[in-house]
């Protein structure tokens, strides 16, 4: 009965979902360290709080995996939706005057900042999509997560971590610069 419980669960299209939409923050995180590693653009204050704001997503969907499915964890995603929100917005406006050509690279015509604010109202769309979904209540003293989802738990956790590390490197004790060229920890 415990397998078939477990096993019933990992089917969830609520669970799926989670595991999906964790593995999609992952690979806005990936990218980001593409454009940062690969093609040195070191993230401004405001990204590395857009950042922040997408992990804060992320970490609703990690608990509802690792937990089982509850509306306090989709309250945790859509608050970060919308920390990731204001900041991309406010980082918008910061960049709207004729001429002025952004902060960073461009990706399908949008800078990331324009991104993430896209990001964050699907996200709030797709939560609203989810939730209803969610599996009734059940015992989560015999909940385990399913493989995929533990695989997708293990990603994240990494990126949590290496974002960590970049960003103490980038701004070592201090204050971020505004417009970084160089991290504070290696140029020294």
């Amino acid at each position: 009965m415990n397998n078939t419980m477990s096993a019933s669960r990992s089917l969830n299209p609520a669970m799926v979902l989670n595991i999906l939409g964790l593995f999609g923050i992952s690979v806005v995180l990936i990218v980001a360290f593409y454009y940062q590693l690969a093609r040195f653009e070191l993230p401004c204050p405001l990204c590395l709080l857009q950042r922040a704001g997408i992990i804060m997503i992320g970490l609703g969907f990690l608990f509802n995996i690792y937990f089982g499915i509850k509306n306090a964890h989709y309250s945790l995603s859509l608050l970060g939706c919308l920390v990731t929100g204001f900041i991309a917005m406010r980082q918008v406006s910061l960049h709207i005057l004729p001429g002025d050509t952004g902060y960073g690279s461009t990706f399908l015509g949008l800078h990331f900042y324009t991104w993430a604010a896209v990001l964050s109202i699907l996200t709030i769309i797709a939560i609203a999509v989810i939730m209803p979904l969610k599996a009734g209540n059940t015992d989560s003293s015999r909940y385990a997560p399913p493989t995929l989802g533990k695989v997708a738990m293990v990603l994240f956790a990494f990126l949590i971590a290496a974002n960590l590390v970049s960003t103490v490197l980038e701004c070592g004790s201090g204050q971020c610069d505004d417009n970084p060229t160089f991290y504070q920890l290696l140029k020294k």
